[in-house]
């Protein structure tokens, strides 16, 4: 009978938070766009930001997109966000992670 456990030959996935690290040490452009667009719009009287329409924006901003940036950072960069800026915990929605 097969075994469900992976072998010794057989690399473990890395989880969200792994991969968001790598991503955001590669990338720390994004972080810094995000954290601007974040307090421009709170500037401009936003009383709610939501990090997933950021990242789109983010998208359209940069001339070949953003390799690599997954919807599922979203909640990483808000935490992050909120840890740099906590006076911004009142606009920012942060949601239950579900995943490591």
């Amino acid at each position: 009978m097969p075994s469900s456990r992976p072998g010794p030959n057989r690399a473990r996935a890395r989880t969200i938070t792994e991969q968001f690290r790598a991503f955001d040490a590669h990338n720390p452009h994004v972080y810094r766009a995000l954290e601007r667009m974040t307090a421009r719009r709170l500037a401009a009287g936003a009383t709610r930001v939501g990090l997933k329409n950021l990242f789109e924006d983010l998208r359209r901003q940069l001339p070949h997109g953003v390799a690599g940036l997954n919807n599922s950072f979203s909640a990483l960069y808000a935490r992050q966000l909120l840890a740099a800026h906590p006076e911004w915990a009142t606009a920012v929605e942060l949601r239950r992670r579900r995943a490591a």
